[in-house]
């Protein structure tokens, strides 16, 4: 496959675009676009909304060649990435990605407030676990297209369930480390070999 011309990363629940993995992809993309690389990049700030952060990734890529698109998406953003991969047929990295956020997320209904910006406050409902339970793909029709970076120290999502989810799929399993992927940086060449933008 060609190297992507045009390249989506969706961040995780209560995350935002100014977490360390998404400045970090970030920065690549800005190396790569001082290198000549015309790379089309977008990282949007999803709304709680599953329905919405789904309406809103979908007209952001409407006009994205799904055969030169990919997507990055850490834990619910991984979930998001799977979702637009199965419908567009297209390459997605998974950063210790949600597998079942409806029975995930359930606990989570309430007031919430950002991880980056603790001002930002919002409500997170039973619809929005409904949302996510509708959204859910069926088995992964080509698992081929997918690398998953797991992390078997992750607190928060089993990466017994991940391993299973994506089984067939590129799969970078790692002993201990954390749901945050601390040690992103490492694991970023694996990351742009896999699109052809190493």
């Amino acid at each position: 496959m060609k190297p992507p011309s045009h390249l989506l990363y969706l961040h995780g629940f209560r995350s935002s675009p100014g977490s360390a993995k998404a400045q970090r992809v970030a920065a690549e993309v800005t190396r790569l676009q001082d290198a000549g690389h015309s790379l089309v990049w977008c990282c949007p700030q999803l709304p709680p909304s599953p329905a919405a952060a789904k309406a809103l990734i979908d007209s952001l890529t409407h006009d994205w060649p799904s055969d030169r698109m990919a997507a990055i998406g850490s834990s619910l953003g991984g979930f998001y990435a799977t979702v637009l991969a199965e419908q567009r047929g297209c390459r997605a990295v998974v950063l210790n990605p949600a597998v079942d956020p409806a029975d995930t997320l359930a606990g989570q209904i309430g007031e919430q407030t950002g991880w980056h910006d603790p001002a930002l406050r919002f409500e997170f409902t039973a619809a929005h676990v409904e949302e996510l339970r509708v959204m859910r793909p069926p088995r992964l029709r080509d698992p081929a297209r997918y690398l998953a970076v797991i992390a078997k120290g992750d607190e928060v999502l089993d990466w017994r369930d991940m391993t299973a989810r994506y089984a067939g799929a590129r799969i970078k399993l790692l002993e201990g480390g954390d749901h945050a992927l601390s040690d992103f940086d490492d694991h970023l060449p694996d990351l742009l070999g896999f699109l052809d933008l190493g």
